[in-house]
């Protein structure tokens, strides 16, 4: 299902697992893993900040700190202004090292990045991250852990079984949220580690992006086991999608702990192209959402099977989620 002319190295692995238990019960485990659609391997995410992750939502002390400190908007905003310091600088190459990240995608060479921020929402080259030409493909709108659901009405649960959120709540409108209902839904999770600009997955007219305020929670799968209610109250933006094939189509971008906010580098209510970037997030780990119209998109079959097995699938920036439908 991917873009054959490209074969990425996977960023954020620790290990291949041959064998895993009832994905319903994975993330109550000791490990949070994913399937990457290039390895074709089940493997196990390398989380930064783990410990400090697990102890917020795991222990009642780490829960009390959540509630009173950790989800609001003072904590990523003094987490995000230590991060722009130029002492900050010297954690980015530790980091590399630890991730093992492929410096020869990034546009800028490590030495021109004066803070770990703009290291962390640095751009690629174009070569690293080529947009699939096929004009009735749809591409994935950021790197990261994606879950699929052709019809997000028959949805089971989302990392945790029984686990769902509204669509009303998600976008604070009834009447939008009715024109989505039946309509397929993407879910790409970033991580840290990841590219961390986003952009356009088809072309079209974009709107303003339109601010819900909300806390900052983590969007980790830890965390999302705990409360799938963090995605559709947390800080996000809405913009939707003016499109020749696919009708229109809602991009979300949704805030986490330690990320103070999203900067849009396109202009809002003009025409853009597939694999335009949209913007990027400040430091942390993020998530966007892209929801379909109904009947619009077929989702690619790799993507609903993993999801239907309770597992995130690993893919890239401007590789293929799905395809126009037939009209």
């Amino acid at each position: 299902m991917q873009n054959p002319s490209f074969t990425p190295e996977n960023p954020t692995t620790k290990s291949r697992i041959e064998s895993r238990p009832n994905p319903h019960d994975r993330l109550n485990l000791s490990r949070v893993e994913f399937h990457n659609r290039y390895t074709r391997q089940i493997e196990q995410e390398s989380i930064y900040g783990e410990g400090f992750l697990r102890w917020t939502y795991g222990n009642p002390l780490g829960r009390l700190s959540l509630h009173a400190l950790v989800k609001r908007a003072i904590f990523s905003r003094v987490y995000g202004w230590l991060m722009d310091q130029p002492s900050s600088q010297k954690r980015v190459r530790p980091f590399i090292d630890r991730f093992q990240l492929k410096e020869s995608e990034f546009l800028d060479p490590v030495i021109n990045f004066k803070s770990f921020n703009e290291f962390f929402f640095r751009k690629l080259k174009p070569s690293a991250r080529p947009i699939h030409a096929d004009e009735t493909v749809v591409t994935f709108p950021a790197d990261g852990r994606h879950l699929a659901f052709q019809d997000f009405s028959c949805c089971p649960g989302i990392f945790a079984k029984g686990q769902v959120f509204t669509l009303a709540e998600l976008i604070q409108s009834e009447n939008l949220a009715q024109t989505y209902a039946r309509g397929a839904l993407v879910i790409s999770r970033l991580c840290p580690v990841d590219y961390h600009r986003f952009h356009f997955p088809t072309a079209g007219k974009a709107s303003a992006p339109q601010l819900i305020q909300g806390p900052l929670q983590s969007v980790n799968p830890i965390a999302l086991a705990q409360n799938i209610r963090i995605l559709s109250t947390n800080r996000r933006c809405l913009t939707e999608l003016s499109t020749p094939n696919l009708g229109k189509l809602l991009m979300i971008e949704v805030g986490a702990t330690c990320v103070g906010g999203f900067v849009y580098t396109f202009k809002p209510n003009s025409t853009v192209s597939k694999g335009d970037e949209k913007g990027y997030f400040r430091f942390g780990g993020s998530l966007t959402m892209t929801l379909f119209e109904p009947g619009r998109v077929q989702l690619d079959a790799d993507l609903l099977e993993n999801t239907h097995r309770g597992l995130e699938t690993y893919a890239i920036m401007g590789d293929r989620l799905g395809q126009a439908a037939p009209r």
